[in-house]
């Protein structure tokens, strides 16, 4: 999933149109608002971020985005209609992965986006840690201090879930849309259960998952 922030509409649909002829899905923002909105609910594999926006600029949610835990490494490109080699450099600097300066063509800025998710991927495939709690994407393998542990799909799914977004919080709805599907026909007690199951076997690492009351669950961030 990509989310394009862009004010112009016309601009936006085109990116919109020209990403999902790519083979991508796409959602489009106009302003911040808009975009933390919609990172409660989903977290995109890259973010295409104008800088001259209404409201809050580029810079300021760049800012922002690179001190949320759960969009800290989610690739950024940035895009303004100066072009000019200042706000390049202050993007980068911000910890942008690439820029686009305006006009530019809509091939140009898929084959940006591939670069930037190429790039990415290693990253994302990496050993996720948490105190003694390892999870390995690349390997699809969970240890507790170095001891391989044996999960079902949907409870390493759902770890995977929170090792990803260490201290955000979601609710029993986003986690069975997450992990069971949207066409799933159950209750939120699924999560319940399997949220216990998961506990007890991550042993002495099974209270990093945390009980919000009357929310959800989140993980808590351990070094």
């Amino acid at each position: 999933m990509i989310f394009c922030v862009e004010d112009d509409g016309e601009i936006r649909d085109l990116m919109i149109y020209a990403l999902h002829s790519a083979g991508f899905e796409a959602k489009g923002f106009t302003d911040g608002a808009e975009l933390f909105s919609a990172l409660e609910e989903e977290n995109p594999d890259l973010i295409m971020l104008d800088i001259m926006l209404p409201g809050e600029d580029g810079i300021a949610i760049l800012k922002r985005l690179r001190r949320n835990m759960s969009t800290v490494d989610t690739p950024i490109i940035m895009a303004t209609a100066k072009g000019t080699e200042y706000d390049k450099v202050t993007g980068l600097d911000l910890g942008a992965d690439d820029y686009l300066a305006k006009p530019y063509g809509m091939m140009e800025m898929v084959s940006r986006v591939k670069a930037v998710l190429r790039r990415a991927k290693p990253e994302r495939e990496s050993v996720l840690c948490a105190g003694g709690l390892e999870l390995n994407k690349g390997e699809h393998t969970v240890a507790v201090h170095g001891v391989q542990i044996g999960l079902t799909l949907k409870e390493y799914e759902t770890l995977q879930i929170f090792m990803d977004n260490p201290g955000k919080v979601f609710t029993r709805d986003q986690l069975l849309q997450s992990v069971w599907g949207t066409d799933y026909v159950g209750e939120t007690r699924t999560v319940d259960v399997h949220i216990g199951t998961l506990r007890s076997k991550l042993g002495s690492c099974g209270d990093y998952i945390k009980t919000v009351r009357g929310v959800g669950y989140r993980m808590e961030a351990k070094g």
